[in-house]
């Protein structure tokens, strides 16, 4: 008896390789834009990131450096274009932007997929009128007040309506609520950017895969000092300062920012000074690797102002 392909599951391994230049937030795509760089789980693969690794070095000539699981997505009603469902595992990698790849792969500012996250300058223009309004509208399309209630409720908590302050670590559900109520191009397996929401669409389900990672980052700063993966091995305190800050998607006070990190000794002056500061010389620091033995949990804390 022949086996039953039509319960077949196929594995998808995609990274999230996330950089920061000059104060901006970027991520490796492949596709002109439209998807991250992926690829199946393959027998000749040793393990789940050696086929991982492969297929970002084949796709962007990028190596991974650091990288972490991100999460697993199964969803079978989600980016699935034939019978055969696929299970995505989704992987975090950090690492510093090199030369623009040539093809199709390259980095872009993950705001070009996300505006509505930066909230540096306070919320864009279109926040209010082009997202909450029509979210509003479709909260009240469903039947029965205690339903309209709840759709309510998760809109106050997740955009920081009503009361609610901005969490900047709920961006997956944003998103998940912008596709719920239609606001995006996935949710109608588009991937041309539509008359709707601003932000670029991506392939299947590779927009909410970056999302995860985005949350998952921006959590992970405020507890661990992993944003100096994406530093050079010498910076100042102003480019530590605004790359947290274009993680976070908001600002964070200068003299507690500093305060917070001279506290925790989680950097140590090289003695020299940049050379391309304008005005007053700044200092060049180097992350304190020592402090990873001496506090495990250290961090940065970030003392974000408030909007």
């Amino acid at each position: 008896m022949p086996p039953d392909t039509g319960n077949l599951i196929s594995a998808d391994l995609i990274a999230v390789l996330v950089a920061v230049t000059a104060g901006r937030p970027r991520v490796m795509t492949v596709h002109e834009g439209k998807g991250l760089p992926s690829g199946p789980f393959e027998a000749g693969h040793r393990s789940l990131q050696t086929g991982l690794r492969a297929w970002v070095e084949r796709q962007t000539g990028h190596p991974l450096g650091y990288v972490e699981q991100l999460y697993t997505f199964a969803d079978n009603d989600r980016g699935v274009e034939d019978a055969q469902r696929a299970i995505s595992i989704s992987y975090l990698g950090l690492t510093r932007e090199s030369a623009e790849s040539d093809g199709e792969a390259g980095w872009r500012d993950w705001y070009d997929y996300f505006p509505w996250e930066d909230h540096r300058a306070g919320p864009p223009g279109f926040f209010e009128g082009g997202m909450v309004a029509p979210l509003r509208a479709w909260a009240e399309t469903v039947d029965g007040s205690s339903h309209r209630e709840a759709r309510f409720q998760r809109l106050n908590i997740a955009f920081g309506l009503d009361g609610f302050a901005w969490n900047d670590e709920l961006v997956l559900q944003r998103y998940e609520l912008l596709y719920e109520a239609g606001l995006v191009p996935e949710a109608t397996g588009s991937i041309q950017p539509g008359p709707g929401v601003p932000g670029r669409p991506m392939l299947a389900d590779h927009r909410r895969i970056l999302a995860t990672g985005i949350a998952r980052l921006r959590a992970k700063i405020k507890y661990r000092p992993v944003v100096f993966e994406l530093l050079p091995s010498t910076f100042t305190l102003l480019q530590l300062q605004r790359s947290v800050e274009a993680l976070a998607g908001r600002l964070v006070h200068k003299q507690n920012f500093r305060r917070l990190i001279e506290q925790q000794e989680l950097v140590e002056e090289t003695g020299e000074i940049a050379a391309d500061t304008i005005g007053r010389p700044a200092k060049l620091f180097r992350f304190r690797h020592a402090i990873l033995a001496e506090r495990v949990a250290a961090g940065t804390k970030l003392p974000l102002a408030r909007g």
